[in-house]
């Protein structure tokens, strides 16, 4: 899924002061269930926001409200009118449905509550994890299911660089948490799947055009199945 965190608050009050009506809009999707988009997360934004604005000597009225998904234009034209009043949208999704929400109500500001941070995995209650880079050309058909994008610090194809102890990353002593050597995970799930002869494979130089490095990538179904 995408995950996606808040915004200081600080951050968001400086970017909606200079609004008189403001609607939070929420994200039943990706980042609901990172629990920073979903219907509570926009009544807490809300509220945040209105407490914050209470001794202001500028009227600032806040309401929320929730969209099932801010991604598809389908989702949105057809099921939600914007209230009378509202100068600016706060949208609590991902950075794809803030630019579809500024595509649709084109006069009006949708201004970001969320930071976009990465696509990951719930790995338990509360504690989402990094899994994918996006990267259009997947290799995890060779990596026992470990992606050396995503979860290696240095993006490292051939094999882990060294620095590792115990199985965990070098940049651990930094971070100040242990962060789990990808090239170790992946050479154990190799063991695991009787694959290690795929770790004696090299890795030729990537193309990185697929992974965004060609611009702005799009995808077009033309109805018929792939294959």
């Amino acid at each position: 899924m995408i995950v996606g965190e808040h915004k200081p608050i600080e951050e968001i009050i400086e970017l909606v002061k200079d609004f008189s009506n403001i609607l939070v809009v929420g994200c039943q999707t990706c980042v609901a269930v990172s629990l920073t988009g979903g219907d509570r997360a926009a009544i807490s934004m809300t509220e945040a926001l209105a407490h914050a604005f209470k001794e202001k000597t500028k009227l600032h009225l806040f309401e929320s409200t929730m969209l099932e998904r801010q991604c598809e234009k389908d989702w949105i034209k057809p099921f939600f009118d914007l209230p009378e009043g509202v100068d600016a949208i706060l949208s609590l999704a991902c950075g794809a449905g803030v630019q579809t929400m500024a595509d649709i109500f084109k006069g009006i500001p949708v201004l970001p509550g969320l930071n976009t941070t990465f696509l990951g995995a719930q790995d338990q209650a509360g504690v989402f994890n990094e899994k994918c880079a996006g990267c259009g050309d997947c290799v995890l058909g060779l990596t026992g299911g470990v992606c050396p994008i995503a979860r290696c610090a240095k993006k490292l194809f051939n094999g882990p660089c060294g620095g590792s102890t115990n199985g965990k990353c070098e940049i651990s002593i930094s971070m100040g948490h242990d962060v789990e050597c990808a090239w170790h995970l992946i050479v154990e799930r190799l063991k695991e799947l009787d694959k290690l002869d795929n770790y004696e494979k090299i890795s030729e130089i990537r193309n990185w055009i697929p992974g965004g490095a060609g611009g702005p990538r799009k995808l077009v179904h033309k109805g018929e199945t792939p294959f």
